[in-house]
């Protein structure tokens, strides 16, 4: 098998990883598109006994550590990002990093340190202190649009345990529209696909139209979803998914709200 045949499999989770950590598409892709060519300027340096995926992960943290930091001037977006990151002052960028990786990705706290270049202790140290930072972070309703009962349930239960209101749940595109008009939602949990063929994405669509809230989406085939071929969530994960999931994602998409902009 090519270099290339087993980068491609992990590509699409480095992608959601990137989005995540960047809060916008576009920048978690291009941060990813250097990678790769980083990757293919070097091809030698970039492989070692700790396996493929850990190495695409590090390689990426390298070129985050060393490239995101801008003071510039630039786009809407790019104010937009800079303002957050701001924000998360208080949060050290690498504990940010191993949450992400930890509760996002599932990685082991052994394996976020090969990636990060630290160790296990203190691995485990900064992600108790950055859960400790997110928790204090402000509350918000969050909207679910979910066709399956039992995974509302679910996700209203992780909502609530999180400190954060619903504002409703909805199991239809339209419903899911209605309820946001009706509601005072600061953020959307929903579903790609839903109970009368409608699709979760076209209601986040609708509903962003209305007001500018974050989004995050659940699939249980993450991979269609992040090709970096056209206009993609942000935030996504998995079914099925763990409550740590929600949480961290639920937690960084807050991060980056317009009223961060201001």
């Amino acid at each position: 098998m090519s270099l290339g045949e087993e980068i491609r499999g992990h590509l699409p989770f480095l992608r959601r990883y990137a989005r995540a950590l960047t809060g916008s598409q576009q920048h978690g892709d291009n941060f990813v598109h250097t990678m790769l060519e980083v990757i293919v300027a070097a091809p030698d340096e970039f492989r070692s006994d700790d396996g493929i995926r850990i190495d695409l992960y590090r390689t990426f943290h390298r070129i985050w550590e060393s490239a995101f930091i801008d003071d510039g001037e630039g786009s809407d977006e790019d104010a937009f990002v800079r303002a957050a990151t701001r924000r998360l002052s208080r949060l050290t960028p690498l504990g940010r990093q191993i949450l992400l990786l930890t509760a996002l990705e599932g990685f082991s706290t052994e394996e976020a340190a090969l990636i990060t270049g630290t160790d296990t202790p203190t691995v485990e140290i900064l992600l108790a202190e950055a859960v400790d930072d997110l928790d204090r972070e402000a509350r918000t309703s969050v909207l679910i649009i979910e066709d399956e009962p039992l995974i509302a349930m679910e996700l209203e239960a992780i909502v609530r345990d999180l400190g954060h209101e619903v504002a409703g749940i909805a199991a239809t595109h339209e419903d899911a529209v209605a309820a946001f008009e009706n509601s005072d939602a600061g953020l959307v949990l929903a579903d790609i696909q839903l109970a009368d063929g409608s699709s979760g994405i076209d209601a986040v669509q609708d509903i962003l139209a209305i007001a500018p809230v974050p989004a995050i989406f659940i699939t249980a085939f993450p991979e269609k979803l992040l090709t970096g071929h056209r206009v993609e969530p942000t935030f996504l994960i998995s079914k099925p998914f763990r409550e740590n999931t929600v949480r961290a994602a639920i937690s960084q998409s807050l991060l980056f709200t317009p009223q961060l902009a201001a």
